[in-house]
């Protein structure tokens, strides 16, 4: 099996990368590997399904220009398949009067990123949503939501359409890098390539260092719990309604979320995973827990942020204190209201030092680009990032000169 390029992972970033490389340099021969039996079955298919317009991000960064590039990308892409979504707007909600100075430098900080933001009062708050209750909040119109999952699998296919093959089903356990290519092991397969792309997700960094990357950071995953709000609530909101977050930690907090199937959620929070894949609370993987405990870079981020840790995995053990989140925003929610809804795993890159990695991170060897950190909002920054990783491929592999038609 001999291909030009293969790429590792068939979520959203893989499959969009495929597909932009097919586009482009249609006379390669390119493979899409995928461990699972179907596409788009982990954070792909697993998040809240929002088109992030991009309000908290560093100005200038990779995250910034992405997500911004990627709300148009990702309509432009939605509206040509005929495939369901709604801009319908967000709403950052502040409860008490000291997140009102968080909110304005959430203000100033779209205004930097270019984005329309619009800063209400309370009244003008509960006008808009009279089941929400704060003391202001901004409203970002360009937030939207859409079947991620949906939007994988569509470019899965275009893909296929083109020429491409994806091979499900099919977990690498070698990669060997030699100068004349790349060979890979997979489940009792041998794949060879010329190139290898890696979006490998929470599998990132083990996927590097198989490649032979020096690493100064490791995935820690981080597990994101959802309720459904039971049907009689579908209606209780008209936009997406966040809570003002906190500037020191990397997650946005539980909030209501609009889904294209009709429904609500509420969530997520933020709480350790004893398992990369770890989608309940009792899974544990002795592998992925040794690991990470070994990792100075997670003893330390623990450290850090142990009360934070601690409360979180405290509301994730009591449906009573999740509720007391959303009840902040929305008091007339009960617990009767909170109906059991899937989780997801969020792959956090964190620094030897115990930083978090908050941008995008990619990675280069002499035949292989890895994106080593690609957390939200990456599944709204999937075509941008699919792009940049075809030009670097293009300059780094020589393409253009030798394989582009």
């Amino acid at each position: 099996m001999n291909y030009d390029l293969a790429i590792i992972g068939g979520g959203i970033v893989g499959l969009a990368t495929a597909r932009e490389v097919t586009e482009r340099f249609p006379s390669l021969s390119i493979t899409v590997i995928e461990k699972e039996a179907d596409l788009a079955l982990h954070q792909t298919g697993r998040n809240s399904g929002v088109i992030h317009a991009g309000v908290y991000y560093q100005p200038g960064s990779l995250k910034a220009r992405f997500c911004k590039e990627g709300v148009e990308a990702t309509i432009r892409f939605c509206k040509d398949h005929a495939l369901p979504f709604d801009q319908c707007g967000k709403l950052l909600v502040a409860t008490e009067g000291p997140e009102l100075d968080r909110m304005a430098a959430l203000q100033e900080r779209c205004l930097a990123n270019g984005l329309p933001v619009e800063r209400l009062d309370a009244a003008e708050l509960v006008r808009r949503e009279p089941h929400i209750r704060g003391v202001g909040a901004l409203f970002v119109p360009t937030t939207g939501i859409v079947d991620y999952g949906l939007v994988a699998r569509t470019m899965g296919q275009l893909v296929i359409e083109r020429g491409g093959e994806i091979l499900t089903g099919t977990c690498v356990d070698t990669i060997r890098e030699e100068p004349a290519g790349v060979t890979i092991g997979a489940g009792g397969r041998t794949i060879k390539a010329r190139h290898l792309i890696v979006c490998a997700g929470v599998m990132a960094d083990r996927m590097a260092r198989l490649c032979g990357l020096d690493l100064d950071f490791q995935i820690v995953p981080f597990r994101g719990e959802y309720y459904r709000l039971g049907a009689g609530k579908n209606d209780i909101i008209s936009h997406l309604i966040y809570p003002i977050p906190d500037p020191a930690l990397p997650f946005l907090g539980v909030h209501l979320t609009r889904m294209i199937g009709g429904y609500v959620t509420v969530g997520p929070n933020a709480v350790l995973a004893f398992a990369r894949e770890g989608y309940r609370f009792t899974d544990i993987s002795p592998k992925d827990l040794s690991e990470m405990i070994a990792y100075p870079g997670f003893r330390r981020v623990i450290r850090a942020n142990l009360r934070s840790g601690l409360s979180e995995m405290w509301n994730s053990l009591s449906k009573r204190r999740y509720l007391a989140l959303c009840r902040r925003y929305c008091p007339e929610l009960t617990l009767d209201d909170l109906e059991p809804h899937r989780s997801g795993i969020r792959a956090q890159a964190v620094l030897a030092d115990g930083t978090l990695v908050h941008d995008f991170l990619i990675r280069e060897t002499a035949r292989s680009i890895h994106v080593c950190n690609a957390p939200s909002p990456a599944a709204t920054s999937a075509i941008p990032i699919a792009r940049e990783l075809a030009q670097r491929a293009a300059a780094r592999f020589g393409w253009r000169q030798s394989l582009a038609s």
